[in-house]
């Protein structure tokens, strides 16, 4: 058989048969809410229900990008966890807060507020809330979603933030430039000895390029459910699942995948892409 012809017919089978991912969600993500006190997409698994022992509720909120919830206040108080992505937090006449995963947010009793996820990127949080019924106000104008202004606070206790922020960013540009086939783009951003590693093989950079540019595999669109970043000096590592729509030997292919991006800060401030590998998940 042609070579490539075998690595098409292989990679087809490993797009579209299911294998055992490293890392699954937890919970389900629950059913899409109704937009009455909220903005944009946003699904609710309801955990667990107060009762004559426990005077809270626990539930899963899954936020897509851009959504947002209505101002509100919880006249028992609330504790979000956030377990993954990068959103926003802010009481009435304070600053907003940038929040990321690993953060815990007390929302104390009869304090108005808001939360979402953020603008590029979504959020997932445990709320923890007292079992009193959630008074709802006014909306969160785009003007204040738009102009967050982050505590120096936030601040010093993200050192990271701004270059996570742009790997994030870096990122998410990465999959558009591969939608579109913009190889020179590409080409500036792998590095010179990158190495990709998918489910039917790995290569380098310029037979990952190659593959693009030939449409061997179109990355057709990449839906980002949840992201998160670890620097280590001037490397970042990158975990993103998403929902992959992809073209493989022809074949219209929709599968998830936590995909790991290795970047790597060269000496004038520029990020490269060292490594990028696929595990598919199980839905």
């Amino acid at each position: 058989m042609n070579p490539v012809l075998y690595l098409l017919v292989f990679l087809f089978a490993a797009f579209s048969t299911p294998t055992w991912a490293q890392e699954t969600a937890i919970f389900e993500k629950g059913e899409k809410a109704p937009n009455v006190h909220h903005t944009g997409d946003i699904w609710l698994n309801h955990l667990s229900a107060a009762d004559s022992s426990f005077a809270y509720n626990i539930a899963l909120a899954t936020c897509a990008p851009g959504s947002r919830l209505d101002w509100h206040l919880h006249p028992a108080g609330q504790q979000l966890l956030v377990t993954a992505g990068v959103g926003y937090y802010q009481e009435r006449n304070k600053l907003a807060q940038i929040v990321r995963q690993g953060d815990v947010i007390k929302c104390s009793p009869g304090v108005a507020h808001w939360h979402a996820a953020s603008a590029e990127i979504g959020v997932t949080y445990l709320a923890i809330t007292g079992n009193q019924p959630t008074q709802w106000l006014e909306r969160v104008s785009d003007e204040d979603y738009h102009d967050i202004k982050p505590t120096n606070q936030t601040m010093m206790n993200n050192t990271d933030t701004a270059r996570e922020q742009e790997v994030i960013h870096l990122s998410k540009d990465k999959w558009d430039w591969m939608a579109a086939k913009e190889i020179d783009t590409l080409a500036a951003l792998f590095h010179e000895k990158a190495v990709f590693v998918h489910m039917g093989g790995s290569w380098g950079k310029e037979q990952e390029l190659q593959i693009i540019k030939s449409g061997g595999i179109h990355y057709k669109q990449a839906d980002i459910h949840e992201v998160s970043v670890n620097i280590i000096d001037n490397t970042a590592v990158l975990l993103n699942r998403i929902t992959l729509l992809a073209v493989v030997g022809g074949n219209e292919v929709t599968n998830p995948f936590m995909v790991t991006e290795v970047y790597i800060q060269e000496a004038a401030g520029q990020w490269q892409l060292a490594s990028l590998s696929f595990t598919k998940l199980l839905n």
